[in-house]
């Protein structure tokens, strides 16, 4: 039997997938089989029926549904057209990857699986469901997953065992340094989106929390004046952060590179260059706006690591933690503190100064897209509520989220800022007909989608309105007061708060739910009120879950069974909707 060719297509909407896609492209090279990893939508579908041997690495987004790089090939796969037995040639492999805190967990990933079932495909081994809420993360099932799929394979094609294996990979594209030539400015010439951005003018950026308050959550306002973006309620805005000047030039010291020499890039063997570089580039615009040197580094940037180090102690750690008896130790060295790779770069001085440069674009990620509720309507411009995310672990410096930290160092007051955006319906759709309630649930920044809601809704005349907010404290950190107050005034909205720590014992949006059990039930049950929930994923829309549930037992008079029933049906048909994060 001749050697296969593996192809490994990812679907991946933060990276992690990704990396796990090209973590099991590289073993596959180092066994010596032929082997291709792609996007699943730079993949042509209609070729599937030719392949022999794929491996599946996807994600679940939102709701359950598939990352945006591989919506055209959902989309194509789930045709009702295609013959039951048009992928009876395929041997296939499929690993997810998901949050066991979403109630949808790993869905994408357990759907896929049985529609190629469905359309002939064999399967090597069974779906692969991995956890980013394990202690030891995704790598706790990916490790002996991945064991057993080359077990499978090598029985498969008995020959591959026999092939001694390689040490090393090629780095997959080429730096070449430095260059002289200038850049050319691109001009905006085409619909905007994920690889055509607009460049909106930031229009202000104020803090809405007490001065006192812990948290600083700010009010952003871009200006996208002849854009041509069209949005609507429940829609999101996406952005690419960058990295701080600070951390530029550290990585810089660090690999002895200079921040304003130019390079271009070349691809080597099936690897593609990115496109939202330029050519040439700047080892400057690179770091800052392309890798994402701030991350907490995964296990596949330890094994490359280690490849480098020629000095004896650090090399014997790093292949510690790229190893798998090593993941509980690596856990408590970087997930648990969240040490960055930019840190984990200074604590192995001697392996980074062997570093070659060809290799910066394999050993970092690209920086992902951060989502924004959009939280206004207003024509020509776009709002968002951003919590900035500050904390303390043990290391020394404090820990920030590099988009919500990026964003508030942005001041409009010191000169004009840009920032390149782009807009894509969210996950959150609300009711056409008029007479239709909303019951909305936005405690903290969640409430940002339902502010859109009710400017769209108000201005057509529809006062069914109910919104349930919550926050820690009336006079710190309730946001949009005014305007709740002024729409519950004229009649337009119904407003519940519930502030956690304005008293001994802590009120949350889930208690005002009950308590106002007797009008939701009227609304749902008499009125086919449409229910939301927005916010933070860890607990509170299972509570909120939990009390809509208990109002069906109350005022409906449901047993357990007829209100978990009832709660589904409302989920499938659309009437109960959430939009959460972590």
């Amino acid at each position: 039997m001749s050697t296969p060719t593996l192809l490994v297509l990812y679907g991946s909407q933060t990276g992690t997938a990704q990396d796990a896609a090209q973590r099991i492209g590289r073993q596959a090279k180092r066994k010596r089989l032929q082997v291709r990893v792609s996007p699943l939508d730079q993949y042509d579908v209609a070729d599937l029926i030719s392949e022999s041997l794929v491996v599946f690495v996807c994600a679940t987004t939102g709701q359950g549904e598939a990352p945006d790089n591989m919506k055209n090939f959902w989309r194509f796969l789930f045709r009702k057209s295609l013959p039951a037995g048009s992928l009876n040639r395929l041997d296939c492999a499929v690993l997810g990857l998901g949050d066991s805190s979403y109630p949808k967990f790993n869905f994408v990933a357990k759907k896929l699986h049985k529609r190629l079932l469905q359309l002939g495909a064999s399967s090597l081994l069974p779906v692969g469901l991995a956890d980013d809420q394990h202690d030891l993360g995704s790598d706790a099932v990916i490790d002996p997953w991945l064991a057993l799929l080359w077990e499978q394979v090598f029985a498969l094609f008995p020959t591959l065992s026999d092939v001694e294996a390689l040490s090393e990979d090629e780095p997959k594209r080429h730096l070449v340094l430095p260059r002289t030539l200038l850049l050319n400015p691109v001009c905006q010439t085409v619909p905007v989106s994920q690889s055509h951005p607009f460049p909106a003018r930031l229009v202000s950026n104020q803090r809405v929390t007490d001065p006192a308050h812990f948290q600083d959550v700010r009010h952003i306002e871009f200006d996208i004046t002849r854009s041509d973006i069209k949005f609507g309620a429940g829609d999101v805005v996406n952005m690419r952060p960058c990295n701080a000047a600070e951390d530029v030039e550290q990585f810089c010291q660090l690999l002895r590179l200079e921040p304003e020499a130019r390079f271009t890039l070349s691809a080597t063997d099936a690897a593609a260059v990115p496109v939202r570089l330029p050519q040439p580039c700047t080892v400057r615009h690179l770091v800052e706006s392309y890798l994402d040197v701030g991350a907490v580094p995964r296990r596949s940037f330890f094994e490359l690591m280690s490849t480098f180090a020629t000095n004896e102690l650090e090399r014997e750690k790093l292949l510690e933690f790229s190893s798998a008896a090593g993941q509980a130790e690596l856990h408590d060295y970087c997930n648990r503190p969240r040490r960055t790779a930019l840190e984990v770069l200074s604590d192995f001085p001697h392996t980074t100064a062997e570093l070659k440069v060809d290799y910066v674009l394999d050993l970092f990620p690209e920086i992902q897209p951060r989502s924004f509720s959009i939280a206004s309507l207003h024509p020509n411009r776009i709002q968002i509520l951003v919590a900035v995310v500050r904390y303390k672990t043990k290391m020394f410096k404090p820990r920030q989220g590099l988009c919500s930290g990026w964003l508030a160092s942005l001041d409009p007051a010191q000169g004009e800022v840009f920032v390149p955006l782009w807009v894509k319906k969210g996950s959150l759709t609300f009711p056409k007909e008029s007479d239709t309630p909303v019951i909305m649930v936005g405690p903290g920044t969640g409430v940002a989608p339902f502010r859109s809601a009710l400017q769209e809704r108000t201005a057509a005349g529809r006062t069914d309105n109910v919104l349930f907010f919550g926050c820690r404290s009336e006079s710190k950190d309730f946001y949009f007061r005014s305007e709740w107050e002024e729409l519950t005034e004229a009649g337009r909205l119904t407003l519940f708060t519930a502030f956690s720590r304005d008293q001994e014992e802590k009120v949350y949006v889930q208690h005002r739910v009950e308590q106002n059990a007797e009008l939701l039930w009227d609304l749902i049950a008499n009125r086919d009120a449409c229910f939301y929930i927005a916010g933070n994923a860890k607990q509170m829309p299972s509570s909120v879950g939990d009390a809509l549930k208990l109002v069906f037992r109350k005022e409906g008079k449901l047993t357990e069974e007829e209100a978990e029933r009832k709660f589904m049906t409302m989920e499938r048909t659309g009437r109960l909707q959430s939009e959460t994060w972590s």
